[in-house]
C-alpha cells in the first residue's frame, strides 16, 4: 500500500464552546480524486485550512505529502480557497506571474506559463487589464490558475465549481481531470453533488466536524444500493413513502427515488405508483450521490 498523500487523524478544532471539527479521520491515496462533502458549516473548510497550516489542530495530527504541518513543503500543494483574494489593482498577467515565482517559478517561465494559460481559458485579451475590471465569474478562472500554473502534486480545492456557469465549470473539470491522468491528487469540497458523481475516486462525508461515511464511491454506492427504486412520475407521489415496503423516499418532484425493505417485491411498489401516477419511467438503480448525501446527514441529524 502507497503511503497516503493526505493521512488526518483524530483532529479537533475549537472556537470557544463550538466544536468545528470532532475527532476527525480519513486518508487520501496518493492519484486519487477525493470528494469532502458535507452540508454548510459541517467543518470541510475549516479542515481544508488545517490541512493548508492556515490553523492548526488543537488535537490530532496531519501529515501533507508525507511530512508533519511543520515539514510540509507547500511549494508542492496548489490551494484554492473558499474565500478568493487576489489584488485587485494588479494587471492579469503580472499578478499571476507574482503567484508563480512566489511557488518557486522563473519570472520567464511564470509568464510563460501564465500567457498559455490565459489562452486557453478565454482570457488572453484581459491579460493586461487590472483584476478589478473583470468579472466575478473571470476572477474565478484566474484565481483557479494561480492554484495550478506550478504544476503542484496536489490540488486542494475549496469550492472549485461555487459561482461558475456550466460551460467554466466544465472547463474546470476537464482541467482538474487532465491532472488526475498525470498522476496529480486532487482534493476538493463542494456542494454540487453532480460533479462528486463524474470526478470522485473516495469520497468523505462530513457532518457536524465527524465523518459519517466514506469510502471509495463504488463501495459507497453498494452499501446504499439494496433494492433501490427509480420512478419518473406525473403527481405527487409522497404517499409512496407510506408503503410497507418502502425504507426511505427521495422526493425530487417528478423524480423519485425509493430504498425498499429487504425483501420486499418492487413490483407491489410500482403497482401502487401506477394506481394513482403516471409513470413515464422506473428502473432498480443505485442511488446517487446526492440522494446518499440527504438520507444519511437525515440519518444523523
Amino acid at each position: 500500500m502507497s503511503e497516503p498523500i493526505i493521512d488526518i487523524r483524530g483532529i479537533v478544532k475549537r472556537y470557544g464552546d463550538f466544536t468545528a471539527v470532532d475527532d476527525l479521520t480519513f486518508s487520501v491515496p496518493p492519484g486519487s480524486i477525493y470528494g469532502l462533502l458535507g452540508p454548510n458549516g459541517a467543518g470541510k473548510s475549516t479542515t481544508i485550512r488545517m490541512m493548508m497550516r492556515i490553523m492548526l489542530p488543537d488535537e490530532g495530527h496531519i501529515s501533507v505529502l508525507g511530512s508533519g504541518l511543520a515539514q510540509v513543503d507547500l511549494d508542492r500543494v496548489g490551494y484554492l480557497p473558499e474565500e478568493r483574494g487576489l489584488y485587485k489593482k494588479m494587471k492579469v498577467l503580472s499578478l499571476l506571474t507574482f503567484f508563480g515565482e512566489i511557488k518557486g517559478l522563473s519570472r520567464h517561465d511564470a509568464q510563460s506559463r501564465a500567457g498559455a494559460w490565459l489562452e486557453r481559458m478565454g482570457l488572453a485579451d484581459r491579460a493586461l487589464k487590472p483584476v478589478e475590471d473583470l468579472s466575478k465569474g473571470m476572477q474565478q478562472k484566474v484565481q483557479f490558475i494561480s492554484t495550478i500554473l506550478h504544476e503542484p502534486e496536489l490540488l486542494i480545492l475549496d469550492e472549485p465549481f461555487s459561482g461558475l456557469d456550466p460551460v467554466n465549470a466544465t472547463a474546470i473539470k476537464d482541467i482538474i481531470l487532465e491532472y488526475h491522468r498525470k498522476g496529480h491528487t486532487i482534493v476538493f469540497s463542494t456542494h454540487m453533488m453532480e460533479q462528486v458523481e463524474k470526478l470522485c475516486d473516495q469520497i468523505c462525508l462530513i457532518h457536524r466536524g465527524r465523518a459519517v461515511l466514506s469510502g471509495t464511491l463504488q463501495s459507497v454506492k453498494k452499501q446504499y444500493g439494496k433494492n433501490g427504486l427509480a420512478l419518473r412520475v406525473v403527481g405527487d407521489g409522497s404517499f409512496l413513502r407510506e408503503l410497507p415496503e418502502v425504507a426511505s423516499l427521495q422526493d425530487n418532484g417528478n423524480e423519485l427515488f425509493l430504498r425498499l425493505r429487504d425483501g420486499a417485491d418492487p413490483d407491489r411498489v410500482l403497482d401502487a405508483a401506477r394506481a394513482r401516477l403516471r409513470v413515464t419511467r422506473y428502473e432498480l438503480a443505485e442511488p446517487s450521490i446526492h440522494d446518499i448525501f440527504i438520507e444519511r446527514v437525515s440519518e444523523v441529524s
